[in-house]
């Protein structure tokens, strides 16, 4: 081809639809020489003026932004509060010394938010990483020479130079191919390769059918060729699918809804009743000086810093942040903490087929030949398998091993079969591949199984080729046979096709038989008469009937002058489809995509979690089905609901049917969108996986979308919420596993923290309201005293709210997790049901807390002889040390609402571990002088360590009544 312009011309006008005109006045258009390309420095200016050649995303928020998200929360909001107050307080004492409380409260949600910033950061960075393992190269035309550059780095008018297994880094018109073709299914989802050439077509062609184009994100299955770019980046097909994510909003998820109205809640509380109490003391105080309102102020401080688990959103962080990793370990890594949940809460997961619930592994099941049926047992491109004769076509291998007629038959189809083939089947450090179409590597894989690959070696010379067309459906390839100095027809295609063109059928030898492959030697050929037609064309209808591929094989020996003609021809461009012509039958193969085997027991488990699966593909129905029955999805002749059907629904009848229907086939991207919206409408949490560029804008509207690390493309990724780094469908299950696991303890956690804070809060209101009844008042110099002051509250928390509330988060399942339905949407992390139970043990740990407080001090309720005589800080010290230890055998309480704490009671070693902390600082606390005069405590005698004892642990054997009776009424 002559150069049309300058190698560096500017690019002109990009012309509108470039498929639909012709290559050299496209590559002319855009300022490319066709034969040399760009010049490295055009290329440079081009990349400088257009930038790379990248799909749209919105850019990362800076860090510091994303730190100072860490504040935005109702919680954070209350103890900025309580610093305030704290700090007006320590001003109007005299700002003696140091503001200790609000210093510590301020240390405290400052880790809080290094905590969630570094989380975050860490998954982010572990997406970051996977996606930098992807990153691709082409191979371009740059001063005459071919180089391989970044993806990234391709401008317009770059001249693209396509080989088998390349990855196609931009959109481009295609100046030459050669037996071109092209894995599209990332993009339409079609799952067989597609022919491309370089006629035009027409403008308004769809794009699937707009053969003279190459696009971003597709692969090339065989053939070579080149073609000019004609669109990079945004600009791209797959751009365009990327803009679409732009409409679809993000919503919390429901473990955020459900916090943040906890959050709010706990504030309005707090808030109502400090307002209240420090309304009223201020009302009734017969001293009103600032000592007072000094006193009155820290008791908001105090009741603040009881209501609020300050401990919450890095506790949260860190159980979640735990669970990223544990999954990242098992292969799925999540980009953002709180999609974990989720996952777990998920009751719809709907999956692409290719790649994610099958192997993406074209694979030949079975071949009928002649002489009868045969089976290929084994799955993917690992030679490992049978090929053994079916004589009752159950689709099992008898018993006899593969001989005779049958064996030479069926060699002849295998061999025939990877003759007729452009593939390659590669090992790499164990793991076997095709390079290639993944239909001719089939064949490849059934001949090493049957073990005859090697008869063929030294003996056939390729001479020549008539290529695959979507219009012939059938490509030939010639060869010299140098054991009989002949030249043979090898042709493969679709049955119909090749049998208008067969006049005979291949019988084989029925003494030995023949590994020798194609062999026209002993005359094993005989009239292919309407009988043995008919009954070829009943059980191909059959195989496709079951969802098998069906492709037929078929050669001839050419007679001596078709020979000469090959041979005078060879090295140029010569048309042999005139000798495909008296063929000899061979037989025909069935092929499938086959199930992963793990899939089908990754289904089961989610149909016993009562998760839906639903299969949402762009294949054919008839192979949805098969493998959709074959996994569990669905009943075999269960509805496949089509993308014709789908565009002809209204929202209502769309509701209707993915209420019952699990299997769609030959859907748009839209189409998955409006099934997605459609679940969710229904009150579904909804999980979409998926692979290519077609699934992304459903896996944004889904509730989390999963897409595929290792075949995933670069906007399916970005698009989705969790990636699994070994396209499993299984690793779903065990996220979904761990998403429920996760919840449970996140449960736990809630449950601790939520009655302790209550104990905290009922204590310090109780106290002051029956203040005069325990004795306190009469240890008040201004009518104000509390139980505990704040700063023994603030350490109760971080004892209490840190160690023993994180261990929780971790804590193993006690229970069988995927036994259960999934959570609903409206169904609150913090029900009624919780509610109950927080209120009585807080309730319990005030009354213990009080009552030991009023037996220590005289004046109370309870005056005991030798025993009311302390002064307030050893009886506050002592009811301070109970509300500890009560919060510790709450961890033992709080880890299930109805299991008894003594079931499973050793299996944390962490729980114990952070509750024998607590028990060893409480003791400083207590003990130790220095400590003593920061938490204003003092020691305590060994009856007050019994008696402390004893009180605090009212709250497990309540708390177990209340366990025993709620399983009794179960």
């Amino acid at each position: 081809m002559t150069p049309s312009t300058s190698t560096t011309a500017p690019a002109a006008a990009r012309p509108d639809a470039p498929w639909s005109h012709p290559a050299d006045s496209v590559a002319a258009d855009l300022g490319t020489d066709t034969t040399t390309g760009l010049s490295a420095a055009s290329a440079a200016e081009r990349l400088a003026a257009d930038g790379p050649n990248e799909l749209p995303s919105t850019p990362p928020p800076p860090a510091w932004k994303r730190f100072l998200a860490q504040f935005n929360d109702p919680l954070v909001y209350l103890l900025i509060l309580a610093i305030a107050i704290s700090a007006v307080a320590w001003v109007l004492e005299g700002a003696h010394g140091v503001p200790v409380d609000s210093l510590v409260i301020l240390a405290v949600i400052t880790l809080n938010a290094i905590l969630g910033f570094a989380q975050e950061s860490k998954a982010a960075d572990a997406v970051a990483a996977l996606s930098a393992m992807t990153k691709a190269s082409s191979t371009v035309l740059r001063d005459g020479n071919r180089v391989v550059v970044p993806s990234a780095e391709l401008v317009v008018g770059d001249i693209l130079v396509l080989g088998e297994g390349d990855q196609v880094g931009a959109d481009a018109r295609l100046l030459s191919a050669a037996s071109l073709r092209v894995v599209e299914s990332s993009l339409t989802g079609e799952a067989d390769a597609v022919t491309k050439t370089v006629e035009a077509t027409a403008a308004d062609a769809d794009l699937a059918d707009r053969t003279s184009m190459v696009y971003r994100g597709t692969s090339v299955a065989q053939g070579t060729g080149r073609a000019v770019v004609t669109a990079t980046g945004a600009g791209t097909e797959m751009g365009a699918i990327a803009t679409m994510l732009d409409a679809v909003e993000e919503e919390a998820t429901p473990l955020q809804e459900e916090i943040h109205q906890i959050s709010k809640m706990l504030g309005i509380i707090v808030v109502v009743i400090a307002l209240v109490v420090v309304g009223t003391l201020l009302l009734l105080a017969e001293d009103r000086s600032s000592d007072t309102f000094i006193h009155a102020l820290l008791l908001g401080v105090s009741l603040a810093v009881a209501a609020v688990p300050e401990g919450l959103p890095a506790i949260l962080s860190v159980v979640l942040a735990l669970g990223v990793q544990r999954m990242a370990l098992h292969k799925a890594v999540v980009k953002k903490l709180t999609s974990v949940e989720t996952l777990g809460s998920a009751s719809v997961i709907c999956s692409d087929k290719t790649g994610t619930l099958t192997r993406s592994e074209m694979t030949i099941q079975e071949v009928v030949t002649a002489a009868g049926t045969t089976v290929v047992t084994g799955i993917g491109y690992r030679p490992e398998g049978n090929v053994a004769p079916d004589a009752d076509r159950d689709g099992q291998p008898d018993a006899e091993p593969l001989a005779g007629s049958l064996r030479d038959e069926v060699t002849v189809v295998l061999s025939g079969g990877a003759m007729a083939s452009d593939a390659e089947l590669t090992v790499d450090d164990g793991v076997w591949s095709v390079v290639g179409d993944p239909t001719e590597g089939a064949f490849l894989v059934a001949e090493r199984k049957l073990g005859t690959e090697g008869s063929r070696e030294g003996r056939f010379a390729r001479v020549g080729e008539v290529p695959f067309t979507s219009e012939r459906k059938l490509m030939s390839v010639l060869y010299t046979d140098a054991k009989h100095s002949t030249t043979i027809l090898v042709s493969k295609g679709a049955p119909d096709v090749l049998l208008e063109r067969c006049t005979q059928v291949r019988e084989g030898d029925p003494v030995e038989g023949t590994d020798e492959g194609v062999d026209h030697a002993g005359g094993h050929a005989a009239p292919l008469t309407d009988e043995v037609r008919a009954a070829f064309t009943g059980h191909i209808a059959d195989m496709s009937g079951r969802a098998l591929r069906t492709l037929g094989v078929g050669y001839r020996v050419l007679t001596e002058d078709e020979a000469r003609e090959v041979a005078a021809a060879q090295g140029g461009d010569a048309d042999f489809s005139h000798l495909e012509k008296d063929l000899v039958l061979a037989g025909v193969v069935g092929i499938i995509d086959p199930p992963r085997p793990e899939a089908a027991v990754a289904v089961a488990e989610a149909h016993r979690a009562g998760i839906r699966v639903l299969m949402i593909t762009g294949d054919h129905p008839a192979t949805a089905g098969r493998i959709a029955a074959d996994l569990g999805i669905a009943e075999r002749g269960a509805r496949v609901v089509t993308g014709r059907e789908l565009s002809a629904m209204d929202d209502a009848e769309l509701s209707a049917a993915v209420a019952e229907a699990n299997v769609y086939a030959r859907v748009a991207p839209e189409h998955k969108m409006r099934i997605v919206e459609a679940l969710k409408s229904q009150g579904h949490t909804v999980s979409m996986t998926g692979d290519g560029v077609n699934d992304a804008p459903a896996l944004r509207a889904a509730d989390i979308g999963v897409a595929m690390g290792i075949t995933g493309t670069q906007v399916t990724k970005e698009a989705a919420t969790m990636v699994l780094a070994d396209d499993n469908f299984a690793t779903i299950v065990a996220a979904v596993r761990e998403g429920r696991r996760i919840f449970d303890n996140i449960k736990k956690f809630l449950r601790f923290l939520l009655s302790s804070n209550m104990g905290e809060v009922l204590t310090v209101f109780t106290g002051v309201v029956l203040a005069g009844v325990i004795g306190l008042s009469d240890h008040s110099t201004s009518g104000v005293v509390l139980p505990l002051v704040a700063t023994q509250i603030l350490w109760i928390n971080l004892v209490t709210d840190s160690g023993p509330a994180l261990a929780m988060g971790v804590d193993p399942s006690v229970e069988d997790v995927m036994a259960r339905s999934p959570r609903k949407p409206e169904d609150r992390v913090v029900d009624a049901r919780m509610w109950g139970g927080v209120l009585l043990v807080g309730a319990v740990m005030a009354i213990a807390t009080l009552t030991t407080l009023d037996l220590f001090l005289p004046g109370g309720v309870i005056e005991i002889a030798g025993v009311s005589v302390d002064d307030l800080d050893t009886a506050r010290t002592a009811a301070f040390t109970t509300l500890v230890f009560a919060q510790l055998f709450n961890t033992l309480n709080s880890r299930s609402e109805t299991v008894s704490a003594f079931s499973h009671l050793f299996v944390n070693r962490w729980l114990w571990g952070s509750i024998a902390l607590a028990i060893v600082l409480q003791i400083a606390v207590v003990e130790v002088p220095f400590l003593q005069a920061a938490f204003s405590t003092a020691p305590l005698d060994a009856m007050h360590w019994v008696v402390v004892v004893a009180m605090a642990s009212l709250v497990l054997w309540i708390d177990e009544i209340r366990k025993a009776i709620a399983r009794a009424r179960a």
